[in-house]
């Protein structure tokens, strides 16, 4: 990790005669355990709490701080005339804290409204995904992993971001292209197929629209993508073909009276399957100090084995500083999914700090 990052700071500090650099960063310190549960004894998984699908952040009835811990630092050069460049690394617990990349990209405004960016990003499918590690940016101590649940959260391509205003109301927009190849995925390799697996999405295709009015703001996405994927070095073949398109259809709605305020997201993969997931939650602010509720839903439809299950939490979040909170939280997970159980029922607690810098 102390290579990668001092390798960051060093390409774009050796800019400083022609750029302006900003260094910022974030970072989560969690624990946590499973209170009980039923695991999946049919995938050898103990009692578990899969907090966090696409890089298997998992809980056990041993308490542990790895699974959500974090550090990320994003140095940003501006080289003036509309042209930055960006780099954010991120170093998890859950990967032994080893450091990657998780955006490197540059930016060109080219006039007031309109931005164009190509490298690597997060993918956009989601309300929270731009600042999914930011653990601060968001009341709960994460987002519902039944919404969060699928294996491809990076991309590499291009996007052209819009930022403007509609009437009274506040209008953002990001059209985006390209494809990702992850080479040993890791939720589908350590946890549904328990071998090494190739995931590919290539052309990507998507686009978000984002609205916000007042006390109301409401999120628009659409994206469309061909699957391919390797299972041992072997090709993995649906209905005798060796590639499968997806259709994502996602909307969130938010709404902010000031003390309280509801959150809510809607989202729909088309694929050889429909799988839809919800969630919503309400919280309250008393000052420093926010408790909430949130319910999700995962729910994949289809013959065979069907995947199916549901978290409810509560918590509380404590601005007990500027730049950081605390956050404590109880999961109850109901894993309903036909023939076999993905992780099983569970109950946990888990606590933690998050901070930005």
């Amino acid at each position: 990790m102390k290579l990668k990052m001092t390798l960051l700071i060093a390409a774009l500090t050796s800019m400083t005669a022609q750029a302006e650099i900003n260094i910022s960063g974030f970072a989560s310190v969690n624990g946590g355990k499973v209170l009980s549960g039923t695991g999946a004894p049919h995938y050898g998984v103990e009692p578990s709490f899969l907090a966090d699908y696409p890089i298997v952040s998992t809980y056990t009835e041993d308490f542990s701080f790895s699974p959500e811990s974090l550090i990320g630092l994003q140095v940003t050069g501006d080289l003036g005339d509309g042209l930055s460049v960006t780099g954010q690394i991120v170093a998890r617990g859950a990967n032994d804290f080893d450091a990657e990349f998780e955006w490197a990209y540059i930016s060109y405004d080219l006039n007031d409204n309109w931005t164009l960016q190509a490298g690597k990003k997060r993918l956009p499918l989601f309300y929270y995904s731009d600042f999914y590690d930011v653990g601060y940016a968001y009341v709960w101590m994460r987002p519902p992993a039944d919404n969060y649940t699928w294996q491809i959260f990076n991309y590499e391509g291009v996007n052209l971001l819009y930022n403007g205003s509609v009437g009274d109301w506040g209008l953002s927009a990001n059209i985006y292209t390209g494809r990702e190849d992850d080479t040993e995925n890791k939720l589908l390799s350590d946890f549904f197929f328990r071998a090494p697996t190739r995931e590919i999405w290539e052309d990507i295709l998507g686009g978000v629209v984002n609205l916000s009015h007042d006390w109301l703001e409401i999120r628009l996405t659409h994206m469309r993508y061909t699957n391919k994927r390797f299972i041992n070095g072997e090709p993995e073949q649906w209905n005798g073909k060796f590639e499968r398109d997806g259709k994502f259809y996602g909307l969130a709605v938010n709404a902010d009276f000031g003390n309280l305020f509801v959150l809510s997201e809607l989202n729909r993969l088309e694929l050889d399957a429909d799988f839809d997931t919800y969630m919503i939650s309400v919280g309250y602010r008393f000052g420093e100090i926010t408790p909430y509720i949130m319910y999700s839903d995962y729910e994949q439809s289809g013959d065979g084995d069907v995947e199916k299950h549901d978290t409810t939490a509560v918590g509380v979040r404590w601005n007990f500083h500027p730049s950081a909170a605390f956050k404590v939280q109880y999961d109850r997970v109901k894993d309903d999914s036909f023939d076999y159980a993905v992780a099983g029922d569970s109950k946990a607690i888990t606590f933690g700090v998050d901070v930005v810098f």
